[in-house]
């Protein structure tokens, strides 16, 4: 009689660590921008990571358009193996001050397009990666709606902008959030290296010099869900254990 709590443990054991798997899941699908954080007024290297979510199809295209709320004068792409990046300008209503000159247009989308023999796969992830500046000192984020091309026709729109206090949307745009500079100057820069080389669009006279930081978010979170399975899977192993010397004792 004792074997069936022990089967129903294991089996509560076993539901709730697929359950925390299969919640886990979908966070990680999204298409984001890693870093997600930079510093007000300066010069940032983002990759925006995007995820092939189809069982079938793959990634061939993926369009991000830059706010003109808050316009960069200087924008530059890297290079991507098997991927060609077409930029495109907007006209300002209202030129910008930049080191000093008028910049009246601004990048206003970037569209990735991959060759004939190249694809995001299933199960498989590709990092584009901008070098932007100079950011807005006057606002707290930037959204950046994308849209991401299957071959097979199906086209998912990542615009949904988060709201305070609201659950997460189900295609939530990517959004680099902007913090005070840790410079007194309002220049500070979250990562350095020199600006990527290739399609670009930069109407200031002066390049930043850029880096490459990557967000640890995603590698934090997956480990605390495996953690947290392999919590689960021990409590239960222990739990058996404990109930089959307590029947061989019994016994």
């Amino acid at each position: 009689m004792r074997s069936l709590p022990v089967r129903r443990t294991a089996a509560v054991a076993l539901t709730a660590a697929a359950s925390v798997v299969a919640l886990a899941g979908p966070a990680f699908a999204h298409v984001t921008v890693n870093p997600g954080s930079a510093a007000q007024g300066g010069y940032a290297t983002v990759n925006f990571q995007v995820p092939d979510e189809s069982d079938t199809a793959s990634t061939v295209k993926l369009e991000v358009n830059l706010p003109l709320d808050h316009p960069l004068a200087s924008v530059r792409t890297m290079p991507m193996p098997g991927w060609t990046a077409t930029v495109e300008k907007s006209k300002l209503d209202k030129p910008i001050k930049v080191h000093g000159s008028d910049v009246n247009e601004a990048v206003s989308k970037i569209t990735w397009t991959a060759d004939a023999n190249t694809k995001i796969a299933p199960g498989q992830f590709g990092e584009f990666k901008l070098s932007l500046g100079p950011l807005p000192a006057d606002a707290d984020s930037m959204v950046f709606k994308a849209l991401q091309t299957y071959d097979n026709g199906d086209v998912v729109r990542w615009i949904d902008e988060a709201q305070a206090g609201q659950p997460e949307p189900a295609h939530p745009a990517p959004t680099l959030k902007l913090t005070k500079a840790a410079s007194g100057d309002g220049h500070g820069v979250t990562a350095s290296a020199s600006p990527a080389a290739g399609a670009h669009a930069d109407s200031s006279d002066q390049a930043a010099s850029n880096g490459d930081a990557k967000s640890g978010d995603g590698t934090a979170r997956t480990l605390g869900v495996v953690g947290i399975v392999v919590g689960v899977i021990g409590t239960a192993v222990g739990v058996l254990g404990l109930r089959r010397r307590n029947s061989g004792s019994a016994s």
